[in-house]
């Protein structure tokens, strides 16, 4: 009903030129954060997790039309808002547990995109993750130079080669339909389970696109020289988003019921060499090839995005710029100490998307607050029923967290 309700519009014949920013914001949700904590999920409790891909997809639809809406009507990002609002050391201590978001980000899709290298070439995993770094450059350079609609055909260029590699396990060996309805149930599988959901959750409802999004569409208004109307925006915004996410949303969960379909109960899948591995041994090695691929796809595209949602923070927050290249390096540095130091990637990964799980409050309840301000939104505030959704949407984040903290200390 939720999604109906987005992409019903009379106005949209008129909008759909103005479709893509949720494009950008939906390739960080099927980065190798959530290639690892999708697949992990599937083969160590099978089809149980299922319900905690849908529920946190659905999260993500509202959560980044909002995020969408606030930088359309009111013409800033969500971070600037937030640094208007805040005196300089509590805007500074902000920034830093958002700069911790971001290196976590880099982490998970530096280390995904090395893995990927190191599956496909069988390149030196500290060497891939200098090459997905370079290639991230390029990518972030071409949206510089050719503008922000180049850089969002792009990134739909990679979507539709991640859809291809994440997908065809499942037309090999299908997922069984009375266990993936049975997923649907909400449960869980002792401590481990929780840590996952978690992980699923913190991979699925990004910080840092939250902050994205906002300063991908804050533009929009005027775009091109040409005047657009809000509501017209707010139409196009509302198919972007679900269009986006919906596709996003797939692709984790083709992940998961692959693992469970495939991968359950066997020795391997605790790692991404290993899942490519039992994937060669029990799908093909035509499967095994797509997946690597895609997983490379993943980490290129998304460790662009991330170092762009770092700069709109950071400018936002800051109200500095620094040079993306001179962002790149730092942000970097600690996916490499994790390289050199032999961590396992795989289990970096999943701690890594546990990290942008306890970052979500941060950037979703300035998010509420803000889209349920008449004065900041006028006419284009929060339905009631969209703030009571939105409140329980942080809840629950919110609850999984504490949880996890619990589990963890106890």
């Amino acid at each position: 009903m939720l999604v109906g309700v987005f992409v019903r519009s009379p106005r949209l014949p008129r909008s759909v030129g103005l479709l893509g920013p949720a494009f950008v914001a939906a390739i960080a949700y099927v980065d190798p954060g959530n290639v690892a904590t999708n697949v992990t999920a599937g083969a160590t409790f099978g089809y149980t997790l299922v319900w905690v891909v849908v529920l946190a997809n659905a999260m993500a639809v509202v959560v980044q039309y909002l995020s969408a809406k606030l930088g359309i009507v009111t013409g800033q990002s969500l971070a600037t808002h937030v640094g208007e609002a805040l005196p300089r050391p509590a805007r500074i201590a902000y920034w830093l547990q958002a700069e911790a978001v971001a290196v976590a980000t880099d982490i998970a899709e530096v280390v995904g995109g090395a893995v990927a290298l190191y599956l496909l070439f069988d390149l030196p995993l500290v060497a891939g993750a200098l090459v997905t770094v370079a290639v991230s450059m390029l990518v972030l350079r071409i949206g510089d130079r050719f503008g922000q609609s180049t850089l969002e055909r792009v990134v739909i260029g990679f979507l539709l080669l991640i859809a291809v590699g994440f997908t065809a396990g499942l037309f090999v060996a299908p997922p069984d339909p009375g266990a993936t309805i049975e997923g649907l149930v909400p449960r869980f599988d002792g401590a481990e389970s929780v840590l996952l959901s978690s992980a699923i959750i913190g991979a699925t409802v990004m910080p840092h696109v939250i902050y994205l999004h906002s300063g991908l569409t804050a533009g929009r208004l005027g775009e091109r020289g040409v005047r657009r109307s809000i509501p017209d925006l707010l139409a196009a915004t509302r198919v972007d988003v679900v269009v986006a996410l919906v596709v996003a949303g797939t692709l984790n969960l083709a992940l998961l019921l692959t693992a469970a379909s495939s991968l359950s109960g066997q020795d391997g899948t605790a790692t991404l060499a290993g899942v490519h591995a039992l994937m060669t041994s029990e799908l093909g090695a035509g499967v095994a090839l797509l997946f690597a691929v895609a997983l490379l796809g993943s980490g290129l595209a998304s460790t662009s995005v991330g170092c762009a949602a770092g700069a709109e923070v950071m400018q936002g927050l800051l109200r500095a710029r620094v040079p993306i290249l001179v962002r790149r390096v730092v942000t970097v540095i600690p996916a490499l100490v994790v390289l050199v130091m032999g961590i396992e990637p795989s289990r970096a990964l999943v701690v890594s998307q546990v990290v942008l799980s306890v970052g979500i409050p941060f950037a979703l309840i300035p998010l509420l607050i803000l889209t349920a301000k008449r004065s900041v939104m006028g006419e284009d505030v929060n339905r009631p029923v969209t703030t009571v959704v939105a409140a329980a949407i942080a809840g629950v984040v919110i609850a999984l967290n504490v949880a996890l903290l619990v589990l963890t200390f106890a």
